[in-house]
Parts: structure tokens; C-alpha cells; sequence
């Protein structure tokens, strides 16, 4: 099953590039919940504002937050609808995973072929191959 999300190859890349460090995550929590400048983002992390801008461009180049001007300061917000492009491509992925692994169970529980499971019945080889006969 291909996963389609509607996003090119390098989209998804930088998409999950994005998602990958922590800090990253957490600006991204930051600016779900509001607009932050990258002043104040900077001042919530133990890095560099230097260091804090490249995570913010990161997020930008994955679309995930949107920047903005607002006289000297730089602001930043998620962007709800690559938020939601994500969230759905992630939805695809573990409904792809859930749906491999429900096989696999339905496959696990199966008998094997010619065995009936019980010990000493026909079509049971209960015999241990290391052990000589």
C-alpha cells in the first residue's frame, strides 16, 4: 500500500526533517497555541537566538509555521493546514502499520498446516529434531 498525501516526496522529507528534534516539536507546540516572536521563542531555550532561528527556518522550509514581519520582530504561528496535511499523512501511516499487524495476528493465530496442536494426535510432530531418535 503506497501512503498518498497529496505532499511531494521532499514535502514529507522536510516534514519529518522538522519533526525529528525535540526543540523543534516543542516551538511547533508553542506556536500551535499562539503567535510567538522569535525573540521570546529564543528566550525559552538554553541555545542561541542564532540557534533558535535556524529551528524556526527548519519548520518554515517543512511549512509547518508561517513567519511574519510585524515592524522589527518576526513572528511565528502554525500553519493549520500543513498541520492538518501532516496529522492526515501520519493517520495513512498508522492505519497502513495497524492493518499489516492485524495480519500478522490473523496469520499467527492460524494452526500450521498438518498440525493440530495437541501433543500425541495424528498430524502432530511432537518430535525435538536436536534430540536423536
Amino acid at each position: 500500500m503506497v501512503v498518498d498525501s497529496g505532499l511531494s516526496d521532499e514535502q514529507i522529507d522536510r516534514v519529518f526533517h522538522a519533526l525529528a528534534a525535540a526543540t523543534r516539536r516543542d516551538i511547533l507546540r508553542r506556536a500551535i497555541e499562539g503567535e510567538y516572536s522569535v525573540s521570546a521563542l529564543a528566550g525559552e531555550y538554553d541555545m542561541s537566538f542564532a540557534a533558535v532561528q535556524k529551528h524556526v527556518a527548519v519548520l518554515e522550509a517543512a511549512g509547518l509555521i508561517i513567519k511574519r514581519a510585524e515592524g522589527r520582530e518576526r513572528l511565528v504561528r502554525a500553519d493549520p493546514v500543513m498541520i492538518a496535511r501532516a496529522r492526515a499523512l501520519l493517520a495513512r501511516y498508522e492505519e497502513l502499520w495497524r492493518s499489516r499487524i492485524d495480519r500478522l495476528d490473523a496469520l499467527l493465530a492460524e494452526p500450521a498446516p498438518g498440525n493440530t496442536g495437541h501433543p500425541g494426535r495424528p498430524g502432530t510432530d511432537t518430535t525435538d529434531p536436536t534430540q536423536g531418535a
